[in-house]
Protein backbone atom coordinates (compact mmCIF):
# COMPACT_ATOMS: atom_id res chain seq x y z
CA UNK A 1 0.00 0.00 0.00
CA UNK A 2 1.09 3.55 -0.60
CA UNK A 3 0.28 6.49 1.35
CA UNK A 4 1.15 9.53 -0.14
CA UNK A 5 0.50 11.66 3.11
CA UNK A 6 1.54 10.77 6.68
CA UNK A 7 -1.22 12.40 8.09
CA UNK A 8 -4.00 12.20 6.11
CA UNK A 9 -3.21 8.22 5.39
CA UNK A 10 -3.99 8.65 1.79
CA UNK A 11 -3.79 5.97 -0.40
CA UNK A 12 -3.31 3.65 -2.82
CA UNK A 13 -3.83 -0.08 -3.27
CA UNK A 14 -2.37 -2.32 -5.41
CA UNK A 15 -4.33 -4.91 -7.23
CA UNK A 16 -2.54 -6.70 -9.93
CA UNK A 17 -1.74 -9.89 -9.26
CA UNK A 18 0.96 -10.45 -11.64
CA UNK A 19 3.06 -8.09 -9.68
CA UNK A 20 2.06 -9.76 -6.23
CA UNK A 21 3.39 -13.10 -8.32
CA UNK A 22 6.08 -11.73 -9.52
CA UNK A 23 7.33 -10.16 -5.69
CA UNK A 24 6.13 -13.65 -3.96
CA UNK A 25 8.86 -15.42 -6.33
CA UNK A 26 11.68 -12.84 -5.85
CA UNK A 27 11.25 -13.10 -1.84
CA UNK A 28 11.71 -17.19 -2.04
CA UNK A 29 9.54 -17.53 0.94
CA UNK A 30 10.19 -20.49 2.84
CA UNK A 31 7.85 -22.67 4.50
CA UNK A 32 7.59 -21.51 8.23
CA UNK A 33 9.97 -18.87 7.87
CA UNK A 34 9.13 -15.40 9.94
CA UNK A 35 8.07 -12.80 7.53
CA UNK A 36 7.40 -9.05 8.18
CA UNK A 37 4.71 -7.50 6.05
CA UNK A 38 5.12 -3.75 6.59
CA UNK A 39 1.24 -1.68 5.33
CA UNK A 40 -0.70 -4.52 3.94
CA UNK A 41 -3.52 -2.45 3.40
CA UNK A 42 -6.34 -4.61 2.16
CA UNK A 43 -4.13 -7.87 2.14
CA UNK A 44 -3.29 -8.30 -1.66
CA UNK A 45 0.08 -9.33 -0.18
CA UNK A 46 -0.97 -10.80 2.86
CA UNK A 47 -2.74 -13.29 1.28
CA UNK A 48 0.07 -14.69 -1.26
CA UNK A 49 2.47 -14.35 1.68
CA UNK A 50 0.15 -16.67 3.74
CA UNK A 51 -0.30 -18.98 0.62
CA UNK A 52 3.60 -19.44 0.95
CA UNK A 53 3.57 -20.59 4.13
CA UNK A 54 5.32 -17.97 5.90
CA UNK A 55 4.85 -16.93 9.76
CA UNK A 56 3.59 -13.54 8.90
CA UNK A 57 3.61 -10.65 11.19
CA UNK A 58 2.02 -8.10 9.36
CA UNK A 59 1.90 -4.24 10.56
CA UNK A 60 -0.66 -2.04 9.97
CA UNK A 61 -1.12 1.94 11.07
CA UNK A 62 -4.72 2.90 9.73
CA UNK A 63 -7.74 1.80 12.32
CA UNK A 64 -10.30 1.21 9.55
CA UNK A 65 -7.89 -0.97 7.44
CA UNK A 66 -6.76 -3.37 10.68
CA UNK A 67 -10.25 -3.97 11.54
CA UNK A 68 -10.82 -5.95 7.91
CA UNK A 69 -7.77 -7.52 8.06
CA UNK A 70 -8.54 -9.09 11.58
CA UNK A 71 -11.13 -10.19 10.98
CA UNK A 72 -10.53 -12.08 7.33
CA UNK A 73 -7.15 -13.62 9.11
CA UNK A 74 -8.43 -14.43 12.88
CA UNK A 75 -8.67 -17.86 11.51
CA UNK A 76 -5.36 -18.28 9.71
CA UNK A 77 -2.97 -19.36 12.56
CA UNK A 78 0.36 -18.21 10.84
CA UNK A 79 -0.85 -14.70 10.60
CA UNK A 80 -0.92 -11.88 12.86
CA UNK A 81 -2.55 -8.47 12.00
CA UNK A 82 -0.46 -6.02 14.61
CA UNK A 83 -1.97 -2.30 14.69
CA UNK A 84 0.57 -0.11 15.31
CA UNK A 85 3.05 2.60 13.71
CA UNK A 86 6.09 1.35 11.85
CA UNK A 87 8.63 3.39 12.71
CA UNK A 88 8.14 2.69 16.51
CA UNK A 89 7.33 -0.69 16.68
CA UNK A 90 9.84 -3.16 18.51
CA UNK A 91 11.03 -5.02 15.67
CA UNK A 92 13.69 -6.36 18.25
CA UNK A 93 10.86 -8.31 19.95
CA UNK A 94 9.87 -10.62 16.91
CA UNK A 95 11.56 -14.10 16.01
CA UNK A 96 14.85 -13.58 14.30
CA UNK A 97 15.78 -14.20 11.74
CA UNK A 98 13.09 -12.54 9.37
CA UNK A 99 12.38 -11.17 5.82
CA UNK A 100 10.90 -8.39 5.27
CA UNK A 101 8.57 -8.46 2.42
CA UNK A 102 6.36 -5.25 1.62
CA UNK A 103 4.90 -2.36 -0.20
CA UNK A 104 6.11 0.32 1.68
CA UNK A 105 4.23 3.81 2.69
CA UNK A 106 5.69 6.52 0.09
CA UNK A 107 5.92 9.00 3.15
CA UNK A 108 7.73 6.83 5.69
CA UNK A 109 9.73 4.18 3.25
CA UNK A 110 13.29 6.49 3.53
CA UNK A 111 13.11 6.27 7.69
CA UNK A 112 11.95 2.95 7.77
CA UNK A 113 14.56 1.24 6.03
CA UNK A 114 17.07 2.78 7.67
CA UNK A 115 15.03 1.81 10.94
CA UNK A 116 14.97 -1.61 9.07
CA UNK A 117 19.02 -1.61 8.41
CA UNK A 118 19.84 -0.64 11.69
CA UNK A 119 18.10 -4.68 12.88
CA UNK A 120 20.48 -6.02 10.05
CA UNK A 121 21.69 -8.65 12.29
CA UNK A 122 18.08 -9.89 12.66
CA UNK A 123 17.15 -9.22 9.25
CA UNK A 124 17.52 -11.97 6.34
CA UNK A 125 16.92 -10.07 3.17
CA UNK A 126 13.88 -7.51 2.18
CA UNK A 127 12.04 -7.22 -0.52
CA UNK A 128 10.34 -3.78 -0.59
CA UNK A 129 8.02 -2.06 -3.19
CA UNK A 130 8.85 1.64 -2.93
CA UNK A 131 8.18 5.19 -5.52
CA UNK A 132 11.04 4.61 -8.36
CA UNK A 133 12.60 7.60 -7.45
CA UNK A 134 13.71 6.52 -3.96
CA UNK A 135 14.59 2.97 -5.54
CA UNK A 136 16.57 4.18 -8.29
CA UNK A 137 18.17 6.51 -5.13
CA UNK A 138 19.03 3.45 -3.13
CA UNK A 139 20.80 1.23 -6.26
CA UNK A 140 22.32 4.28 -7.40
CA UNK A 141 26.08 3.99 -8.83
CA UNK A 142 29.05 6.91 -8.33
CA UNK A 143 28.75 9.47 -10.81
CA UNK A 144 25.00 9.98 -11.54
CA UNK A 145 22.54 11.96 -10.71
CA UNK A 146 20.69 9.83 -7.96
CA UNK A 147 23.98 8.66 -6.20
CA UNK A 148 23.91 10.10 -2.64
CA UNK A 149 23.37 9.83 1.13
CA UNK A 150 20.74 7.20 0.66
CA UNK A 151 22.98 5.21 -2.03
CA UNK A 152 25.92 5.15 0.74
CA UNK A 153 23.59 4.56 3.77
CA UNK A 154 21.89 1.27 2.12
CA UNK A 155 25.00 0.14 0.33
CA UNK A 156 27.35 0.49 3.24
CA UNK A 157 24.92 -2.02 5.02
CA UNK A 158 22.91 -4.11 1.99
CA UNK A 159 23.51 -5.30 -1.45
CA UNK A 160 20.17 -3.42 -2.94
CA UNK A 161 19.14 -4.27 -6.46
CA UNK A 162 16.17 -2.89 -8.76
CA UNK A 163 14.61 -5.86 -9.82
CA UNK A 164 11.67 -4.15 -11.46
CA UNK A 165 9.52 -1.72 -12.48
CA UNK A 166 5.62 -1.21 -11.35
CA UNK A 167 3.71 0.79 -13.40
CA UNK A 168 1.47 3.26 -11.47
CA UNK A 169 -1.72 1.38 -13.23
CA UNK A 170 -1.33 -1.44 -11.11
CA UNK A 171 -2.81 0.71 -8.09
CA UNK A 172 -6.15 1.95 -7.66
CA UNK A 173 -6.54 4.43 -7.66
CA UNK A 174 -2.91 5.18 -9.53
CA UNK A 175 -0.34 7.36 -8.05
CA UNK A 176 0.75 10.13 -10.31
CA UNK A 177 4.52 8.30 -10.09
CA UNK A 178 5.63 4.75 -11.03
CA UNK A 179 7.25 2.82 -8.28
CA UNK A 180 9.80 -0.37 -8.58
CA UNK A 181 10.62 -3.49 -6.60
CA UNK A 182 14.17 -3.96 -5.19
CA UNK A 183 15.82 -6.64 -2.92
CA UNK A 184 18.37 -6.16 -0.78
CA UNK A 185 20.51 -8.67 0.68
CA UNK A 186 22.00 -8.24 4.31
CA UNK A 187 25.83 -8.00 4.67
CA UNK A 188 27.31 -9.81 7.24
CA UNK A 189 30.09 -6.59 7.24
CA UNK A 190 29.57 -3.04 5.95
CA UNK A 191 31.21 -2.76 2.39
CA UNK A 192 33.98 -1.09 3.90
CA UNK A 193 35.28 -0.76 7.14
CA UNK A 194 35.87 2.69 8.84
CA UNK A 195 37.39 3.71 12.02
CA UNK A 196 34.20 5.14 13.22
CA UNK A 197 30.42 4.73 11.43
CA UNK A 198 29.09 7.76 12.96
CA UNK A 199 31.60 10.03 11.77
CA UNK A 200 31.73 8.29 8.51
CA UNK A 201 28.79 9.47 7.69
CA UNK A 202 28.85 12.71 9.06
CA UNK A 203 31.44 13.30 6.31
CA UNK A 204 29.09 11.79 3.69
CA UNK A 205 26.21 14.03 4.70
CA UNK A 206 28.38 17.02 4.80
CA UNK A 207 29.68 16.13 1.26
CA UNK A 208 26.43 16.14 -0.36
CA UNK A 209 24.79 19.20 1.38
CA UNK A 210 25.27 21.64 -0.97
CA UNK A 211 25.68 19.12 -4.19
CA UNK A 212 26.12 22.64 -6.50
CA UNK A 213 29.68 22.94 -4.74
CA UNK A 214 33.01 21.11 -4.67
CA UNK A 215 33.67 19.03 -1.85
CA UNK A 216 36.43 21.10 -0.32
CA UNK A 217 33.76 23.96 -0.01
CA UNK A 218 30.59 22.04 0.71
CA UNK A 219 32.75 20.36 3.84
CA UNK A 220 34.19 23.02 5.16
CA UNK A 221 30.33 24.43 4.49
CA UNK A 222 29.48 21.12 7.05
CA UNK A 223 31.52 22.22 10.05
CA UNK A 224 34.88 20.79 9.04
CA UNK A 225 37.57 22.85 9.75
CA UNK A 226 39.26 24.76 6.61
CA UNK A 227 42.62 23.48 7.11
CA UNK A 228 41.95 19.58 8.14
CA UNK A 229 39.82 19.37 5.10
CA UNK A 230 42.70 20.40 2.71
CA UNK A 231 45.11 18.25 4.37
CA UNK A 232 42.77 15.22 4.00
CA UNK A 233 41.66 15.69 0.69
CA UNK A 234 45.68 15.70 -0.50
CA UNK A 235 46.39 12.92 2.19
CA UNK A 236 43.95 10.68 0.43
CA UNK A 237 44.31 11.89 -2.94
CA UNK A 238 40.78 12.35 -3.43
CA UNK A 239 41.27 15.48 -5.44
CA UNK A 240 44.69 15.25 -6.91
CA UNK A 241 44.20 16.50 -11.00
CA UNK A 242 40.36 17.99 -9.90
CA UNK A 243 40.32 20.51 -7.21
CA UNK A 244 36.64 21.27 -7.62
CA UNK A 245 35.60 17.49 -7.56
CA UNK A 246 32.31 17.04 -6.34
CA UNK A 247 30.89 14.64 -3.98
CA UNK A 248 29.00 12.22 -5.95
CA UNK A 249 31.86 11.37 -8.31
CA UNK A 250 33.46 9.55 -5.07
CA UNK A 251 32.85 5.39 -4.16
CA UNK A 252 32.18 4.54 -1.04
CA UNK A 253 35.63 3.22 -0.53
CA UNK A 254 37.13 6.87 -1.31
CA UNK A 255 34.34 8.36 1.24
CA UNK A 256 35.63 5.75 3.49
CA UNK A 257 39.63 6.64 3.21
CA UNK A 258 38.60 10.66 3.32
CA UNK A 259 36.53 9.93 6.55
CA UNK A 260 39.29 8.03 8.20
CA UNK A 261 41.51 10.41 7.02
CA UNK A 262 39.70 13.06 8.37
CA UNK A 263 39.11 11.24 11.74
CA UNK A 264 42.55 11.59 12.58
CA UNK A 265 43.08 14.64 11.76
CA UNK A 266 40.46 16.25 13.86
CA UNK A 267 40.04 13.97 16.88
Amino acid sequence: MIRSKRKALGQHFLHDQNIVRKIIALAGIRPDETVVEIGPGRGILTRALNEAGAKLFAIELDRSLDEPLQKEFKDSPNVRIIQADALTYPFEDLPAPFAVVANLPYSISTPLLFRLLELRSRVSRMVLMLQLEVARRITASPGTKDYGPLSIGAQFHADPRLEFIVPRGCFKPPPRVDSAVIRLRMRTTPKVAVKDETFFFRVVRAGFGHRRKSLRNALKDGGFPADAVEEALDAASITAGNPQRRAETLSIEAFALLADTLFEMTK
